[in-house]
C-alpha cells in the first residue's frame, strides 16, 4: 500500500502542493527519501525515527520509501518531516487514509515528536486556499501568522502524539480562532515632525512622499537634519492593511527574519552602506528576498547614497519601476515584490560643505563633480521629489520646544485622507499615484489647458525626459488629493515642479 499526504513547498513568493508518498517492502530496514530534497530532508531521517518512537508509536522495520513528487520541483526545509513521519504512520496501518485525506500538514520534528515553528506559513496556507484544501495542520507557533488567511481552517498542533490522538477521534483539536482586531494605533517611536526645527519646505516634501508613495532625494550640509527627515516617515505612514499585512509577513517569515509573528508596522529598512547587491536585490543558493523585498509597502533608506558601491545603486533602477524583483540563479528563477518608498540622503560634496553659508567648502571643482556623478541620470530620472535641506541656526535650535504630536496627528489624518483618495480612484489594494502608469495618468490626472501649457513650458525649460515629465503629473496628483481636489490646478503644477529643479542643475 503506497499512502500519500499534501503539503507546500514554497518555491519564491509562491506555494507549489507536494505529494509525499511512502511504499514499504520486506527488506532490510532502511528510510530513503526521494524527490530533489536538500539536505535538511536528508537529515530528517533521524529526526523522523526518534519522534515516531518517542511518540510511542512503532516505526516499522520495512524498507521505507519516501518520494516528493513531483520530483522536478525543489525542495528545501524542515518543515517536510511532518508529512513524512504521517505518511510512514499511514502505511504500516496505524492510521487511514481516510483520516488525512483533504488536509495539509507541514512541521519540523524535535527528537521527543514536540513540533518546532516553521517558515512560509503563509505561503503554505495560501496554496491550500488556492487549492481547495479545507484543513491546514501547522506548528502552534505558525497558527496565528496563518490565521491571515482567511476561508481555511487551521490547527495549531504541538506534538506528534497530539495529532494522532486528534487524527483517530481521541483528542479533538480545536480550529485556531485568532484574538479580535483592535483599532488601536500603532506606538509612535522615534522623531516626528513637530521634533525637527525649520525645514518647512523638507516636511512639505516629506508630507507629499508619503501620502504618493513618491521616492525622495534629501541633500544638504552635514547636521542639517537629512537623516532625521527620513526618519519621520516611519511614523507618518499609516499602518498595513490585511492584504499588506499578508504579503510583508510572507516575506518577512520566507527571508526567516519571523517565526510566528505578524508583521502589522509599515517596514523601515536602512542597510549599511558595505551592503552588497545580492543582500540588496536578494538571491544566494536557494533565492531569499533582499532589503529591496523586505521594504515592501514601506520604506528603503539608503543615507549618504554616493558612499554605496555604483553596482549596488544601479540594481534598484529595475525593481523601482516594475514594483518587482526578478532573482535569476543556478537553481531557479523566483520574482518577489519590491514596491517600495526609495528615501536617500547626500552631501553636495566630500566634505560637505559645497554651498553651505557657515562652512566653506575645501573640495575642488573636479572632486565635487565625481562625488555627485556617483548617482547615475537614469537613477535621478526615477526619483519623484529632490529637496535641498538648508542648515538651521543654532538660536532658533534653542528655541522652546513644540508639542509633541500636535503637528504630528494633524498631518497623519491628512496623508490618511488623501491615500483612502486613492484607493477609492483606482479601486484595487495599495495602489498609490506613483506607480500610475501612462494609461492611467490619462484617465485619472487629466490637466486643463492652463496647468498643461505650465507644465510643457516647464519641461523645455529643465530638459526634462518623458519619465520625469510624468512624475511631475504624479506628484501634482498627490497635492492636490492632499487639497482634497479632484482637479490639478496650476499651483499644483507649480509646486511639484519645485520638486524637480535641483535635477537641471
Amino acid at each position: 500500500m503506497v499512502s500519500r499526504i499534501k503539503t507546500v513547498a514554497a518555491v519564491g513568493f509562491d506555494g507549489y502542493i507536494v505529494d509525499v508518498e511512502c511504499d514499504m517492502s520486506k527488506s532490510l530496514p532502511s528510510l530513503q527519501i526521494v524527490g530533489l530534497g536538500n539536505k535538511a530532508i536528508e537529515e530528517s531521517k533521524e529526526r523522523i525515527k526518534s519522534a515516531v518512537t518517542n511518540s510511542f508509536l512503532e516505526f516499522p522495520k520495512k524498507r521505507v520509501t519516501i518520494n516528493l513528487a513531483p520530483a522536478e520541483l525543489p525542495k528545501d526545509g524542515a518543515h517536510y518531516d511532518l508529512p513524512m513521519a504521517l505518511a510512514i504512520l499511514c502505511a504500516s496501518g496505524q492510521i487511514k487514509q481516510t483520516e488525512i485525506d483533504g488536509s495539509i500538514f507541514a512541521g519540523e520534528l524535535a527528537l521527543d515528536g514536540s513540533l518546532r515553528p516553521i517558515k512560509g506559513a503563509i505561503n503554505i496556507a495560501q496554496a491550500a486556499k488556492q487549492f481547495g484544501i479545507a484543513n491546514v495542520f501547522l506548528p502552534s507557533a505558525n497558527a496565528m501568522q496563518a490565521s491571515l488567511i482567511s476561508g481555511i481552517e487551521i490547527f495549531g498542533i504541538n506534538s506528534l502524539k497530539e495529532l494522532y490522538l486528534h487524527l483517530k477521534n481521541e483528542k479533538k483539536l480545536s480550529p485556531y480562532v485568532p484574538p479580535p482586531q483592535t483599532n488601536c494605533a500603532q506606538p509612535i517611536s522615534g522623531p516626528v515632525l513637530d521634533e525637527i526645527k525649520g525645514q518647512d519646505f523638507a516636511k512639505r516634501a516629506m508630507i507629499i512622499a508619503a501620502a504618493g508613495h513618491h521616492n525622495i532625494l534629501l541633500t544638504g550640509s552635514p547636521g542639517a537634519g537629512k537623516t532625521m527627515l527620513a526618519k519621520t516617515l516611519a511614523n507618518l505612514l499609516p499602518s498595513l492593511t490585511i492584504d499588506e499585512q499578508i504579503a510583508v509577513t510572507k516575506i518577512y517569515s520566507l527571508a526567516g527574519k519571523i517565526d510566528g509573528e505578524i508583521i502589522t508596522k509599515r517596514p523601515f529598512r536602512s542597510p549599511h552602506h558595505t551592503a552588497s547587491p545580492v543582500s540588496v536585490t536578494g538571491g544566494g543558493n536557494r533565492p531569499k528576498p533582499g532589503e529591496i523585498s523586505l521594504a515592501h509597502t514601506g520604506v528603503l533608506f539608503l543615507d549618504e547614497m554616493p558612499e554605496y558601491p555604483r553596482s549596488t545603486l544601479e540594481t534598484l533602477r529595475q525593481p523601482l519601476e516594475d514594483k518587482k524583483i526578478d532573482v535569476s540563479r543556478a537553481n531557479g528563477h523566483v520574482t518577489y515584490p519590491a514596491d517600495f518608498m526609495l528615501v536617500g540622503t547626500m552631501n553636495p560634496c566630500p566634505c560637505g560643505y559645497f554651498g553651505d553659508k557657515a562652512k566653506e567648502c575645501t573640495c575642488t571643482s573636479t572632486q565635487i563633480m565625481s562625488y555627485q556623478k556617483k548617482l547615475s541620470g537614469p537613477l535621478l530620472d526615477r526619483i519623484d521629489l529632490v529637496v535641498h535641506v538648508s542648515r538651521v541656526s543654532n538660536d532658533n535650535l534653542l528655541d522652546a520646544q513644540t508639542l509633541r504630536f500636535n503637528q504630528h496627528h494633524k498631518v497623519s489624518d491628512m496623508i490618511k485622507s488623501a491615500i483612502i483618495t486613492q484607493n477609492s480612484r483606482y479601486g484595487c489594494g495599495y495602489k498609490y499615484n506613483a506607480s500610475l502608469n501612462n494609461a492611467e495618468i490619462k484617465k485619472h490626472a487629466s490637466l486643463s489647458d492652463e496647468s498643461s501649457r505650465l507644465l510643457l513650458k516647464a519641461s523645455e525649460k529643465l530638459n526634462l525626459s518623458a519619465r520625469g515629465y510624468f512624475k511631475i503629473i504624479k506628484v501634482s496628483r498627490t497635492i492636490a488629493d492632499l487639497e482634497n481636489c479632484k482637479e490639478i490646478l496650476p499651483h499644483h503644477i507649480g509646486e511639484a515642479i519645485q520638486y524637480r529643479g535641483e535635477f537641471s542643475k
